[in-house]
Parts: structure tokens; sequence; C-alpha cells
């Protein structure tokens, strides 16, 4: 049932009041709303934008300017017809009546004063919609981070439209039963909130068909009816879902609700939906794109630094990361170490088991020692079954106490890969600078691989400090 139109008047002549009185008893489209003075005029105004203002003429409104009114205006001329017409076309007031009234003159006055309004209304919403275009237009032509475009998408419809939801929902290609909720208005922060498709047929809906999938009464409407008592509780009423189409993928989909009684999307706010929605569809790409090629790009670094088959640093940028550290120590006099170990008896493993459990070997072992190792602290893997760590601001004493600690460590652990879960034990050197004989970084390792020599001759499985050679 189509609302009644509400009506304001402001007129204290007897004659009008009497004829507008009797008009709106009679008629069943309107509703109005008498007012007695300016004061009470102002507030009603604050609280409602009615669709038509009727007023006595002479203008007699103070404060009031009929341009700022937000509504047409029509005038009762009923005294001082000069001055009440002058005063008419000197506000610039549209339509106006002239005493004596009549019912069929005013009912279509009125009825060209709501069409006017509801004319204009809509082209400020086409323009207001035009505008969220443009603006989107030219913030996606100016990032590419997606949080910042999805956001923005979803907050500017939340503006224009009234709804309690708005969300953009990403369906991964390799996955069809889950949904992720990567953005919504309530919270900029709110990302990747799963959903289980069986829950939202709306959604699998659009998915499937490539098209806007439109809900008027989410309770009434058949596609809706086996998640009905999920979501009756929550007072979900009407439903849109804008899918965004790349090259015929559907890569995401634009999920509006609104749970407001008896409210269904208009045909303009379905058209805003889908509008932005293909706006944002290459933006959206491109953004998603570059994230993944940022991604891929980090990944590709990563490797650069890592050793393949342990996944720790590799000897190329622990040499980068030894040259920046000892170039510090020099100038700072800080202390900087170096532990070098190898595991015992390694070739026997790989005769006794096979080089493939060697290998499992090695990984479990750069996982043990990562897990005792300290963030500042950078552990690669030298060669082989050879390891060796670089322990910033850390004296002898302290690069001593750490190589216990890592020895004892790998001699408690039982390694997963062997044969009854055996264990294995490792021989260490250490060398700390400052130190009269070290000159230079290399000299570090060097000393270092030296402590390690002499650990193995004497026995294995115990700590040499090179100064004590």
């Amino acid at each position: 049932m189509e609302m009644k139109k509400e009506i304001v008047i402001f007129d204290n002549n007897k004659e009008s009041l009497a004829f507008l009185t009797n008009f709106f008893k009679t008629n069943v489209d309107y509703s109005a709303i008498f007012v007695k003075d300016e004061t009470a005029l102002l507030k009603k105004l604050g609280k409602i934008k009615p669709d038509a203002l009727v007023v006595g003429s002479p203008l007699e409104l103070g404060k009031i300017r009929p341009r700022e009114m937000g509504c047409p205006l029509i005038a009762m001329v009923s005294v001082d017809i000069t001055n009440g017409i002058r005063s008419v076309m000197k506000n610039e007031i549209g339509y106006y009546l002239i005493s004596p009234f009549h019912k069929e003159d005013f009912e279509l006055k009125l009825r060209m004063a709501v069409q006017k309004k509801n004319w204009f209304d809509g082209v400020y919403s086409e323009k207001k919609d035009l505008e969220t275009i443009v603006e989107l237009i030219h913030l996606v032509s100016s990032t590419l981070d997606p949080k910042e475009i999805l956001y923005f998408i979803v907050k500017k419809i939340a503006d224009i439209i009234d709804v309690t939801r708005c969300s953009i929902v990403s369906i991964p290609a390799e996955e069809r039963r889950h949904a992720y909720v990567i953005s919504t208005f309530e919270d900029p922060k709110i990302e990747n909130i799963r959903l289980d498709l069986k829950k939202y047929p709306e959604i699998r809906k659009a998915l499937e068909s490539k098209s806007t999938v439109v809900i008027e009464d989410a309770l009434k409407d058949p596609l809706m009816k086996g998640v009905r008592p999920i979501i009756a509780p929550l007072g979900i009423r009407s439903i849109v879902v804008a899918p965004v189409i790349f090259r015929n993928e559907v890569i995401g989909t634009l999920f509006l609700r609104t749970s407001r009684t008896g409210h269904t999307f208009t045909e303009r706010e379905i058209r805003l939906c889908n509008a932005i929605a293909n706006a944002a569809t290459n933006a959206l790409y491109n953004a998603f794109l570059y994230e993944k090629l940022e991604a891929e790009k980090t990944k590709l670094e990563k490797f650069a630094i890592t050793d393949y088959l342990t996944g720790i640093y590799n000897i190329r940028y622990f040499y980068y990361r030894l040259e920046e550290e000892f170039s510090r120590s020099q100038r700072y006099q800080i202390p900087l170490s170096c532990i070098m170990f190898d595991i015992d008896y390694f070739k026997k493993i790989n005769d006794t088991y096979g080089h493939r459990v060697g290998d499992m070997v090695l990984r479990e072992f750069a996982q043990r020692v990562t897990k005792y190792t300290r963030k500042s602290d950078v552990f690669a893997r030298y060669g082989g079954e050879e390891f060796i760590m670089l322990l910033p601001h850390t004296s002898g004493e302290g690069a001593v106490a750490e190589a216990e600690r890592l020895r004892k460590a790998i001699r408690e652990y039982r390694f997963k890969s062997l044969k009854d879960k055996k264990g294995v034990t490792v021989s260490i050197g250490t060398v700390s600078y400052p130190d009269r004989k070290i000159k230079t970084q290399d000299d570090l390792i060097t000393f270092a691989d030296n402590a390690l020599f002499t650990a193995k001759n004497k026995g294995r499985d115990q700590i040499v400090v090179y100064n004590s050679l």
C-alpha cells in the first residue's frame, strides 16, 4: 500500500483554513499537518521533509525563506490580492490559488507540486549516484590498494542507501563451498569472515546465473525457503546480490541486506549497485592482480635468501648480514659472536638410511635450532651438514651459553625421520669480536671453523671457543 503524501499547512486565514480543512478531511491520498506559527513550522520542517508546503499569502514567513524549503510551495491568496500575488512572484513560488478557492483547482496544483518534488528528488538522487560513480572511478585510478577501494564502495553505498548490511563477498575460483566477507561498511578492519554458501542461496544463485539477484521478501521468496528459520530472527527482509564480473567470471559479489519491515530495494538502488559493481570490476581486478604480483615478489625475495632444503637463510644472505653487523661492531665497538656447528657422523646417517632421510634430518635439525634461536640472531646453512649463526650484541660468554643451550636442545631431541626416533649430537665452535686477531669479517668465519674442527677432533658433541685454542 502506497504511503500518503505529507502536506504541511501554515495559513491563519479563516477562509483558506476552512477550505483546506474540508479538502484534506475527504481526501485519502494526503496527510495534512497544520501548524499555527513560525516556530512550530520550523520545528516540523526540522523533523520531516514534506511533499509540499501550503502557505497563506501575502507571505509573512519571517526568517523562513521559501527557496530553502526543500519542497514545493503552494500559496493561498485570500485577501489583498494585489500584494498577495506580488509576494508570490517575489518569492518565485510556482503554484498559487486566488480566492474563491475550488477543490479541483487545488487538487491539480497539489498533484503537480508533489510530482515536481518527486521529479526533483529523482534528479537529485541520480546526480548523487553519478557523483558516487565518478568519485569511485577517480579513487580506483589513483590507488592500487584493494582494501581502500573495497571499503570506499561499501561505505558509499551505505551512505546513499538505507541498509543494515553492506558487504563485498569474495568467492575464490578454486572453492565453491565458502565465500569470504572481505569488506564491510561497519568496520574497515573486518575482513576474511568465512560464509558457508549452503546458508546463502541468493549468493549461489548470483554465482550460477552471473546476474543480479533481488529478494523482495526473504520470508516469502521460494529461494530462501531452506534458510528462513535462520534469517527470520535477524529481521532480514530484502536482499540484493550484485555480481562483480570480469571476463565472464564472477570474481566477487556486492552483497547488501536490509531488515526494515516492508522495505524493498528500489529500481534506482538496484541500478546503483550494478553500476558500482561494474565500475569496480576492472579496478578490483587490477588491484588484486597488483597484490598478487607483490606477494609473488615477496615470495621470490624470500627464495633469494632462503636455503631450498631447510627453509632457513642461505649463506649468501648470511654474508650480507655479516658485513653489515661486523661494520657496525667495528664502528661502535659492540660485541659480535659467531657459532658454527656440524652434525656429528652425518655421513653415517646418509649411508645407513639414504640421502632422502638425510635431507629430512637436516630439515628437522634446522627447525629445532630455529625454535631456540633469538629474533636478533641470523641462522643459516653453511653447506652440507654444517650450519652457522651470527649473534649481534653478544659477548664471548653469551655465545658459549647460547651454544650450550642449542647443543642440549639437539641432544635431547628425538628425530622423527630416523628409525626408532634416534637422536643426533653436534660439535660447535665459537668466536667473538672484538679480538686482536680478528681484522676482517672473514676472520670471524675462519676462526669459528677452526674451533669447530678442534671440537670434532676432540671427540665431538662439545663446544670449543676460539680464544682458548
